[in-house]
C-alpha cells in the first residue's frame, strides 16, 4: 500500500498579486510561510515517512518547513513535480492577458503545457515512488495547476474547487485501487480565516 499527501506550496506575492506563476521562481510571501508552519503543526501529529517536492522556490521552502517542525525527511526536490508550464502566460496578470490578446486568450496556443505531457511527468515519477517508496507515507509538495490534472485522472473526474494554498489532499492504494480520503483540506489555516 502507498499513501500520498498531496500539498499545494504555500501563498506567494505573485498568487496576491494574481500573476501567472507556472515554472517561474517565486519565492513564498509572509503570508505563506505562517500557513507552511501552520500545516506543519498540524501534520506533526500524524505518521508521514518522508517530503518529496518540487524544485520550484515555493514548494521547497514549503517543503522544507514541513521537514523541520514535523521531522518527516526531505527525501529529495523533483522537477518532474513542477508547476505546469504556461508558456507566454507566465508573470502575467488577467487584465494583461486580455489586454495582449482579447477575452478569447484561453483558445490560443501560448505555449502551455498540454495534460498529456503534465501527466507523462507524473507517471514518470509515480513508477519512481512506487518502487522506493512501496508501502510508505509520503508527502508532495508541488503547485494546484499540477495536482489537479493528476487527481482527475486518479479520481475520474475534474476537479472542480480550486486547490487552496498549503491545501492538503491523501490519495491512497489499496489492493482494489487508488481512494481519495481527503480533499482539498485546509482547517489547519483557520486561525487565519481561511480553513474549510
Amino acid at each position: 500500500m502507498l499513501t500520498l499527501g498531496f500539498i499545494r506550496h504555500g501563498t506567494t506575492e505573485w498568487n496576491l498579486a494574481g500573476r501567472m506563476q507556472g515554472q517561474m521562481d517565486t519565492p513564498l510571501a509572509e503570508v505563506g510561510r505562517v500557513q507552511a508552519e501552520l500545516l506543519a503543526k498540524r501534520l506533526a501529529g500524524e505518521a508521514w515517512d518522508g517530503i518529496i517536492a518540487s524544485d520550484l522556490l515555493r514548494a521547497k521552502e514549503t517543503a522544507l518547513t514541513i521537514s523541520r517542525l514535523t521531522g518527516a525527511p526531505l527525501l529529495g526536490l523533483d522537477a518532474r513535480l513542477r508547476e505546469r508550464a504556461f508558456g507566454e502566460l507566465e508573470g502575467t496578470t488577467l487584465q494583461e492577458r486580455i489586454d495582449r490578446w482579447g477575452e478569447g486568450w484561453r483558445d490560443l496556443d501560448l505555449g502551455v503545457e498540454s495534460d498529456e505531457k503534465l501527466l507523462a511527468r507524473w507517471a514518470s515519477f509515480l513508477v519512481d515512488v512506487d518502487r522506493e517508496h512501496q508501502g510508505k507515507r509520503i508527502l508532495l509538495v508541488s503547485h494546484g495547476g499540477y495536482i489537479a490534472p493528476v487527481l482527475a485522472q486518479f479520481i475520474g473526474k475534474k476537479i472542480e474547487e480550486h486547490l487552496s494554498n498549503t491545501s492538503l489532499t491523501i490519495m491512497e492504494r489499496t489492493p482494489d485501487g487508488w481512494h481519495c480520503r481527503l480533499l482539498n483540506c485546509t482547517v489547519h489555516l483557520a486561525e487565519l480565516g481561511q480553513g474549510a
